[in-house]
């Protein structure tokens, strides 16, 4: 039976405010739960339906979990359709970037990305071309926003995601900076490095005033059809194929 306690706890984890108060984020889908059971993250416990059931059967003995009715699952689903599990996970602690750790690598810096989807697309992009550093402005959407956590299809689980000033981090990493602007050198012209940080605006801003003045090199993806600007996620994927087909060739 799932008491109004619980019920009143997990949906106010739609919060940002009630996440930090908590320590603790909501993971929904058998393959998202899944993959954070397998991660470095500490899984609090589960809620199921009897159809989710035989999936749990092999979940840890270490971690709760509570069966409920459909009826009882809708009341704490945040999902149109709800695939009948759910998890609380711990949130993380803040880890402090150590500039050694972007070396040799190309890492995403998002400056104020605000949309659940586009962040989460970013993060599941991002693992496929092999980055292991996001590093956001602290106005950049929640990592840990349910819709965010959804979209990446667990990826999260396994990137390191941080949050800080940018305009005191990005000087201090001494590491070339790549910035999307629209009147930079064509991507397809660029020659990359060996590492460095690509920079990615806010969807209806772009990259703000004081991060441009950081940037050593304006990249832009050349616009050949009328659409007025690019979907952030979609041009952080052009950007991350781009590197990644320079490297294989």
């Amino acid at each position: 039976m799932l008491s109004k306690a619980q019920i009143s706890l997990i949906t106010s984890l739609q919060n940002k405010k009630f996440r930090k108060q908590h320590g603790l984020f909501i993971v929904e889908g058998i393959k998202s739960v899944m993959e954070f059971i397998s991660s470095r993250y500490r899984v609090e416990s589960i809620f199921y339906t009897g159809d989710a059931s035989t999936k749990v059967g092999k979940i840890s003995h270490n971690i709760k979990c509570h069966e409920l009715t459909e009826t009882e699952f809708q009341k704490i689903s945040a999902l149109k359709s709800p695939q009948g599990i759910l998890a609380l996970v711990k949130l993380p602690s803040q880890q402090t970037i150590v500039s050694a750790n972007l070396k040799n690598k190309f890492s995403l810096v998002l400056d104020d990305v605000q949309d659940p989807g586009n962040l989460g697309t970013i993060i599941r992009t991002a693992e496929w071309f092999g980055i292991e550093h996001i590093i956001c402005s602290i106005g950049t959407v929640d990592a840990y926003n349910p819709k965010v956590v959804q979209a990446t299809m667990g990826s999260l689980a396994r990137l390191q995601i941080y949050y800080t000033d940018l305009t005191d981090f990005i000087p201090a990493t001494g590491l070339k900076v790549y910035g999307a602007l629209l009147n930079g050198q064509s991507i397809y012209q660029t020659q990359w490095t060996d590492e460095g940080l690509i920079v990615m605006g806010n969807e209806g801003n772009g990259i703000s005033e004081e991060l441009t003045a950081l940037i050593d090199q304006a990249i832009t993806i050349p616009r050949i059809g009328q659409a007025e600007s690019l979907n952030v996620a979609v041009a952080t994927t052009i950007f991350c194929s781009e590197i990644s087909r320079q490297k294989l060739v």
